[in-house]
């Protein structure tokens, strides 16, 4: 009994001991997906580091632009970031590891209402590819073992409209280094088509509402016209935003709050650090990534 009562009175002080260190949290630290090239990715998201300042009251607000999507992962598992939008994947990876390394809190909410979006496949319009009929014996490119539009949804999906496996399909594959790079290197013939993601809302020839390729077209490093669709996957959970589990209660919901006023507050930084146009954001929980951790799990094995 006595030690069943000191082990309590350990615990509750242990408890309390966390919360103090987060309430003093002094630093606030932000992880980047890698994906576009990493002066973007620190300018979209100089406005959201400046408004979080404020609203945390912190010293210090810093940005990490991972090389890649496990830059970013491993950092959330070690505790060395607070915080990071990840793709639905990437979290799954997250979660098979350390289920109680990141709480998701929010998700993005399309301009159609879903809070979902597709993995499409593009080749180069000059190029004679078509159709997804055209790239059989041909070289495929993905963006990210760790992206889900960009690796996993197509791993696993492919295969009901090809009718056989990824490998015995095409005639290589390999990896672009992030979703703008793979784009790029279709566009320099390193592989026919290659795997990126879009809203799938609104017009290809736009880049769609949001999305890899809207971001290349809003920056001006790609015309559309370049390029043709092969295929599109069926819906796929829009990745959340997550924060490091141990931060205290009142630090999650201040940073929640924030992110829903955001779209309205500064729709400018909204759009910056989304790249497109999405309608806003909404609440998430592990269950809703519950298919793609599933996926994950069974396809990759981490």
């Amino acid at each position: 009994m006595f030690r069943k009562i000191l082990f309590s009175a350990v615990s509750i002080v242990a408890m309390a001991m966390g919360a103090v260190q987060a309430q003093d949290l002094k630093e606030f630290r932000v992880g980047i997906l890698g994906g576009e090239n990493e002066a973007d990715r620190l300018r979209n998201y100089q406005c959201f580091a400046d408004h979080i300042k404020e609203v945390l009251g912190v010293e210090k607000v810093s940005l990490f632009p991972a090389a890649d999507y496990d830059g970013v992962i491993q950092g959330l598992l070690g505790g060395t970031l607070d915080f990071a939008e990840l793709g639905a994947s990437a979290y799954a990876k997250v979660y098979l590891e350390n289920k109680d390394a990141v709480q998701p809190i929010l998700t993005t909410i399309q301009t159609d209402g879903s809070t979902g979006y597709r993995a499409v496949m593009v080749a180069r319009a000059d190029s004679g590819i078509k159709t997804l009929a055209d790239m059989k014996g041909k070289k495929l490119g993905f963006a990210d073992p760790d992206s889900t539009s960009g690796y996993l949804i197509p791993v696993t999906s492919l295969p009901k409209d090809i009718g056989m496996d990824v490998k015995s399909y095409f005639a290589s594959t390999g990896f672009g280094g992030g979703h703008e790079q793979l784009v790029l290197e279709v566009l320099k013939g390193t592989f026919d088509a290659g795997t990126t993601w879009a809203s799938g809302v609104g017009d290809f020839k736009d880049g769609y509402s949001s999305g890899n390729l809207r971001k290349m077209v809003d920056k001006g490093v790609l015309k559309m016209d370049d390029l043709v669709e092969l295929w599109q996957s069926p819906l796929i959970p829009n990745g959340p935003l997550v924060v490091r589990t141990s931060i205290d209660a009142d630090t999650k919901q201040k940073i929640t709050d924030f992110l829903t006023k955001l779209p309205q507050t500064d729709p400018a930084c909204f759009s910056a650090v989304q790249g497109g146009d999405y309608k806003g954001y909404s609440p998430v929980t592990p269950e809703f990534y519950q298919p793609i951790i599933d996926a994950r799990k069974a396809k990759i094995g981490s």
